[in-house]
């Protein structure tokens, strides 16, 4: 085989993967009027757990503010958004029974230690590598599909962008 056809196999084989990497990529953020969604995902669990999270960042490039009032996952009896904050020296989770504002021209990220879509009564566990499927409903917005990467039980997110 001749250097060309070599050389021709490599660019096409580089295409082919930079295609795919660019479709998972794109294929992972979402969008819903003025919001954009980025990168949801949550972290695996061991067996027998019965809570998880859910991350993600919100970006509003509108005029209004919008609110993430729900979500739904048919992996999870109950699911509800809360925060953790510091109460009298002490870190507390609590929920958001209003939902969460998303400003105008502003975003909001659900991260570890911070807002976060909490799944609990767990049917099954979360095993990294997987995705799961969720619905998150805004005010405005309405109801958006998503899909919820399952990354390791230590992940922070940081490796993804915007994070």
């Amino acid at each position: 085989m001749s250097i060309f056809h070599l050389t021709r196999r490599a660019v096409m084989a580089a295409a082919v993967a930079t295609v795919a990497l660019t479709g998972a990529a794109v294929a992972h953020d979402y969008k819903a009027g003025t919001l954009q969604i980025d990168h949801p995902w949550s972290r695996a669990t061991p067996g027998g757990a019965s809570v998880a999270a859910g991350y993600l960042v919100v970006k509003n490039t509108g005029a209004a503010p919008d609110r993430l009032i729900s979500a739904t996952v048919p992996f999870a009896g109950r699911v509800e958004i809360h925060e953790m904050a510091m109460k009298d020296g002490v870190m507390v989770m609590r929920p958001i029974p209003d939902g969460l504002t998303i400003p105008a021209g502003g975003s909001v990220e659900l991260k570890p230690g911070g807002y976060h879509i909490m799944f609990m009564d767990l049917k099954s566990p979360l095993k990294e590598g997987t995705s799961v499927d969720g619905t998150l409903t805004f005010e405005k917005a309405g109801s958006v599909p998503v899909k919820f990467t399952v990354e390791g039980l230590g992940a922070s997110g940081s490796a993804h962008p915007g994070h």
